[in-house]
């Protein structure tokens, strides 16, 4: 194929229109296996373990490398752009605001014009209904615009009883004779007035209440690794990014078919189907995306003082897992 596997993947996008492409996907997805060369494998083997503060470098510098095998995985993921949208009571002290409430209907959520962001970029935005303000007294003051002092109770002072004489001329906390004076401060909080400014409506007394729509430009993400037979835990693979084969961005996607790997047409008929009926109440799609990439991974078996040890390298990244690292040792943190 000359044009490489995405120009075939992307063909998958006309589904149904012809069995010939879909054979040639098949032939290419099974047959076309990449590997990487021992250098490239010892390379990222003698990066992780240079990672690692307990790993002796011998196996490394000394292992033999037996055997590498290199696997098939496929990874898709799902992202759906989307706009839910949502309404709340607001209030905020009156200033002398338009007050616009019973004017006309209001309108409903989705009559509201919000200029979203580009596609996927999250954002949020609040804008307040029209026809929706309305002047009421402050619950709270109920109208005053300001409240009893909580620190003196509406007083306007505070009163300590000072010891001021000892008549027995024992320790004061002996003596059962003593005077003591009533002092009366003024409250500092109020400054002696016994009430504060209500923190509500700011002092003003009336409160202007209104809707606000609140707008948020959201993705939601689902991915699926498909399990292949080299041992490697799936968990691994998703921290990876593999060779990107097929791209497809619309309004709304269809599922993929005729895929090599059933296990991935059937995730993505699960996905389209779950991100289409979970928003359909409150949010609107506005666009989805579906990629498949090829993870490499490659099995490397070598030999180090006698016996046999495994360790794969996966990803674009060339990452490394190590399963029972030969030479470790106990260290600490002092």
């Amino acid at each position: 194929v000359s044009n490489g596997p995405t120009a075939v993947l992307f063909n998958l996008a006309a589904r149904g229109k012809s069995t010939r492409r879909l054979h040639v996907l098949n032939c290419f997805c099974t047959n076309y296996i990449p590997s990487i060369s021992e250098d490239r494998a010892r390379q990222a083997f003698a990066t992780y373990v240079s990672s690692k503060c307990c790993y002796s470098s011998a196996p490394v510098r000394e292992g033999v490398i037996t055997n590498m095998e290199s696997f098939n995985t496929y990874s898709y993921r799902l992202e759906t752009f989307m706009e839910p949208r949502s309404t709340e009571w607001s209030q905020e002290p009156y200033t002398g605001q338009p007050v616009d409430a019973g004017v006309q209907p209001a309108p409903g959520p989705w009559q509201i014009a919000a200029q979203p962001p580009a596609f996927f970029q999250e954002h949020k935005q609040t804008i307040k209904v029209p026809y929706t303000s309305s002047v009421k007294n402050c619950h709270l003051c109920l109208g005053k615009g300001r409240n009893p002092c909580t620190t003196c109770a509406g007083a306007g002072n505070r009163k300590w009883h000072l010891y001021c004489v000892n008549l027995c001329g024992a320790r004061i906390q002996n003596c059962h004779l003593f005077l003591t004076c009533l002092v009366s401060f003024s409250c500092s909080s109020c400054s002696g007035s016994g009430s504060c400014q209500c923190d509500t409506c700011r002092g003003k007394g009336k409160l202007i209440v209104f809707i606000n729509l609140n707008v948020k430009w959201s993705i939601e993400k689902d991915e699926f690794v498909a399990q292949d037979s080299s041992g490697l835990r799936v968990e691994k693979l998703e921290e990876v990014s593999g060779k990107e084969l097929f791209k497809d961005a619309q309004n709304m996607v269809y599922p993929v078919r005729g895929f090599p790997d059933v296990s991935v047409a059937q995730a993505s008929e699960r996905f389209v189907r779950d991100h289409q009926v979970k928003n359909a109440q409150t949010s609107r799609i506005l666009q989805q995306r579906q990629t498949i990439e090829l993870i490499p991974i490659t099995k490397v078996n070598y030999m180090w003082e006698g016996k046999p040890y495994v360790y794969y390298v996966y990803g674009n990244e060339f990452k490394v897992k190590a399963v029972d690292y030969p030479d470790q040792c106990c260290c600490s943190v002092m």
